[in-house]
């Protein structure tokens, strides 16, 4: 099998993550990943938590083949093939799924998790991740996890990490759209939608990982 896109941040951050997911998640479920990228978090999550169905998507049409590549590779039952899914599109996913049914239970979720999106996507995102969650999580107990650096109240957790800053000009510097989120913000966006937020977890290298629910 070709060599596979490889994403050195993602193979960095995935134990910790699932660290983080095995304490948060119950025993068995089902997961929608959005903006899978390289897949590797897919391929990774799934394989430690057999009891867990993973369903892996990406807004980007060429990044489906290497991750349906990743996903044959790993040969997991609990793996399904990737999915085209835009956060902004009406109705999730851009192309036809299991999930789309007309038992409207069946297309609901136990959790839906987002890594590393907000900061490269424009604003609007946000609230179409929100209200897309609301739509597909399971009611009641279904849990949104978002992973990713986020700028918080200062009087509150302390001074931002240089790290977070430079990083911020970065990609403001490469696309005016971008730029790290305020996690008041993010907060407001899931309050408008019927979220709070649940949880907050420091993460390595100046990384939340955020776990939202219905209020």
């Amino acid at each position: 099998m070709p060599d596979l896109p490889f994403s050195p941040a993602a193979d960095r951050n995935k134990q910790p993550i699932l660290d983080a997911l095995t304490r948060i998640l119950g025993e068995r479920g089902t997961a929608l990943e959005i903006a899978s990228g390289t897949g590797q978090h897919a391929a990774w999550f799934a394989a430690a938590m057999p009891s867990w169905t993973w369903q892996p998507t990406d807004a980007d049409a060429r990044s489906i083949p290497a991750i349906a590549s990743r996903v044959e590779q790993a040969a997991l039952p609990n793996l399904r093939p990737p999915l085209l899914l835009d956060v902004m599109a009406p109705q999730w996913p851009s192309q036809g799924s299991a999930f789309v049914q007309e038992d409207k239970e069946k297309e609901k979720f136990d959790a839906i998790y987002c890594a590393n999106m907000l900061h490269i996507a424009s604003w609007p995102t946000c609230a179409a991740l929100m209200a897309g969650a609301a739509r597909h999580l399971r009611a009641g107990t279904g849990v949104l996890i978002t992973y990713g650096p986020y700028f918080e109240d200062e009087a509150r957790h302390g001074p931002t990490a240089p790290s977070n800053l430079a990083f911020d000009e970065d990609l403001r510097a490469r696309n005016p759209a971008w730029g790290i989120r305020r996690l008041d913000d993010v907060v407001a966006e899931a309050r408008r939608v019927g979220l709070a937020l649940r949880e907050r977890h420091a993460m390595p290298a100046n990384n939340l990982l955020l776990v939202f629910g219905f209020s």
